[in-house]
């Protein structure tokens, strides 16, 4: 394999993990909160993707305010799975509320069939078509503004988290629920909070996907690739899923890359993530970056 070859390999993964970090983003926001593990992430970003598609061609409006509504619906949508759905499991076992996330999942994949088909749509991108050399390597302008919007948001939400009120509540409930609520902190509404944050970064994700590759059912298949990179960064960590999610991209490329050159092999892009997540559960099952849980009895 070339230099320019491997070069490029490792461009477009970190254009792909960008986006991988901004949907990992929504993983660790949720588990912070409320220690629970969202699998219905991947659908979330699949509404924001739709909704976002039904604004911009359906309904003929400009881009940047479908992409503005289309966070304020998202954002409302998670509020409202939280305060109708998942409130009222508080407190029950938690694999109890994973199997909720599963089938929630499955509702909202249906419901997205139903109403928009299953026929793969394109949103039309405001970004000019046309590319840049990096390293002798071309980077369209649509992979640099996903990638630059990606690292931008999520300066922005590590900026929320540590100096606003909010984030600071959003903080200190994930490190002890009883602790905030003594300190008269509304830990329901902080739960609420962390799913519309959760949906509108997904719903973000899925936009920055949809004007790259287009938009169909598929894409809700795109939360479980991220799921090494949670891992792989610590479930609880903002800074850790911003370099999973890279690193993962880099990962799938090279080593997709590396087999169909040397070993005429197709196919390892999916199997090199997961298997990058059994060595990491090996070896440091609460990730780079995660907090090491201690417990003294």
């Amino acid at each position: 394999m070339s230099w320019s070859s491997l070069l490029s390999l490792i461009v477009n993964g970190v254009v792909v993990g960008s986006v991988y970090s901004m949907v990992a983003l929504g993983f660790v926001v949720i588990y912070k909160t409320t220690r629970v593990i969202n699998f219905a992430q991947g659908e979330l970003l699949l509404v924001g993707a739709y909704v976002c598609f039904a604004l911009t061609v359906s309904y003929q409006l400009p881009f940047w305010v479908s992409f503005l509504m289309t966070g304020v619906f998202c954002g409302t949508l998670g509020y409202i799975i939280e305060r109708v759905v998942l409130r009222r499991v508080v407190g029950d076992p938690i694999v109890s509320v994973i199997m909720i996330t599963l089938g929630l999942s499955i509702v909202l994949r249906a419901i997205v069939g139903a109403v928009f088909g299953v026929n793969s749509q394109v949103i039309p991108s405001p970004i000019p078509d046309g590319a840049i050399m990096v390293g002798g390597v071309p980077v369209s302008y649509q992979y640099l503004f996903s990638m630059a919007f990606s690292l931008v948001a999520m300066i922005a939400f590590g900026a929320f988290f540590r100096w606003t009120r909010l984030g600071l509540a959003m903080r200190a409930t994930a490190t002890d629920q009883q602790a905030a609520m003594a300190m008269g902190i509304d830990v329901g509404r902080i739960f609420a909070v962390s799913w519309a944050i959760a949906c509108v970064v997904s719903a973000v994700g899925g936009v920055l996907l949809a004007t790259i590759s287009g938009v169909n059912l598929g894409v809700s298949h795109f939360g479980l690739k991220v799921f090494p990179a949670v891992i792989l960064g610590g479930l609880d960590s903002i800074v850790g899923a911003a370099v999973g999610g890279v690193l993962i991209g880099v990962i799938e490329n090279v080593a997709d890359g590396m087999f169909k050159s040397l070993l005429d092999i197709d196919g390892f892009r999916d199997v090199a993530a997961f298997a990058l997540l059994v060595v990491v559960l090996m070896v440091r099952p609460y990730g780079l970056f995660g907090q090491r849980a201690i417990e003294r009895i």
